[in-house]
């Protein structure tokens, strides 16, 4: 299972990723914002927060996506 080693937070709610594998992707969080605790990711303060924590991409508040949701539903970049 890929790793995320870095993210960066972009507009409209993307996240640039980049993987273990050597691999850099563009993840598109917004059709998860209506859903559970993602909600609070709206709060685009919030969302700017994101930062690498297991592997994986992670927010304040316990609030993480599954590395491999991020792998399988990104977009290669580059």
């Amino acid at each position: 299972m890929e790793s995320v080693i870095q993210v960066q937070p972009k507009d409209n709610y993307k996240l640039e990723l980049w993987f273990d594998n050597g691999e850099h992707r563009l993840f598109d969080m917004s059709p998860y914002l209506n859903k559970g605790v993602f909600i609070k990711l709206k709060d685009r303060s919030l969302f700017d927060q994101a930062y690498v924590g297991l592997g994986t991409v992670c927010w304040p508040g316990e609030l993480d996506v599954a590395p491999e949701t991020l792998y399988d539903r990104s977009i290669a970049l580059g």
